[in-house]
């Protein structure tokens, strides 16, 4: 098995592997072998940005899971150079049995706080998100192209108290406002781990040409999700403001996620893909 892009998910990943399998990672930095050694993980150097320095990926793996993100240096920019230097590799000798792809929910822009299911056509508002539908389209090219079963995994926000940044509480001792309840938006979460049990479940059952949601069962308007990690935490419930206000005090970022309102469906990710989630709620996972 290959992993491209093995960072705090991949960890995660090889950990939940048994130990009889090989896993391999490519990485861009020589200083992380030591660390991917350690995890049992044989480090391939290479770099995505580096078309050539990828020929020795091809036919080295039965399974091939895609982590790395579209390069986010050019704003303006909706390819993805990185995901089309991977599949041109990969076709060089022993196509993969299996290649799953992790993109994103912020492919369907604002869906007005609707129930989202996978068959929806994607609207991406960002250029962030239309590089995401580009890689999506040139995953499923190739999978149709090679006949190589291939898996797409939309994930929403990832969190888990022991991921850098992967709760609330540093937003919450800021006390970054939220939006008041009626221009509040929808969004949706999954834990850490659950996200790297998804992976693996798709790798081994997903359906070829596919896309499957990766969500927890939480339906939470944006500040109820932090009200309620506020109480957990026994902090101060943030600030709510209008949307006006938001404008005038939010970074760009944190504004584009208060701009897109969906709540997905999951029933792919438990009847499909058979995935159980350990952290069926943002409650459960905020706990730890």
């Amino acid at each position: 098995m290959l992993i491209v892009g093995c960072g705090d998910i991949g960890l995660r990943v090889a950990r939940q592997l048994p130990p009889r399998l090989k896993l391999m990672a490519l990485t861009s930095s020589p200083v992380r072998v030591p660390e991917l050694r350690a995890q049992g993980i044989t480090a391939l150097q290479g770099n995505l940005d580096q078309p050539a320095t990828l020929r020795r990926l091809a036919g080295l793996a039965t399974r091939v899971l895609h982590l790395a993100p579209p390069p986010g240096d050019q704003p303006d920019w909706c390819g993805d150079p990185r995901t089309l230097a991977l599949l041109r590799a990969l076709r060089l000798r022993t196509l993969p049995q299996s290649l799953v792809y992790a993109s994103t929910s912020g492919v369907y822009g604002d869906c007005d706080g609707a129930l989202v299911r996978e068959t929806r056509t994607v609207n991406p508002s960002t250029p962030r998100a239309q590089r995401r539908v580009f890689a999506e389209g040139h995953v499923r090219l190739f999978g149709r192209a090679s006949a190589t079963p291939v898996h797409i995994l939309r994930i929403p926000g990832i969190y888990a108290v022991n991921r850098e940044g992967g709760t609330p509480r540093g937003r919450l001792l800021k006390g970054t406002p939220v939006l008041r309840t009626e221009d509040d938006v929808y969004t949706s979460h999954i834990q850490a781990d659950d996200l790297a049990r998804a992976c693996l479940a798709a790798l081994w059952r997903g359906k070829a040409q596919r896309i499957s949601h990766v969500c927890d069962d939480t339906q939470l308007l944006m500040g109820d999700y932090f009200d309620l990690a506020a109480d957990l935490y026994q902090l101060p419930r943030p600030p709510r403001v209008a949307r006006s206000s938001a404008i005038e005090q939010l970074p760009p970022m944190q504004l584009s996620f208060m701009s897109e309102s969906r709540r997905l469906d999951n029933k792919r990710l438990k009847e499909e893909l058979r995935c159980r989630l350990r952290y069926p709620t943002v409650g459960d996972g905020l706990r730890g």
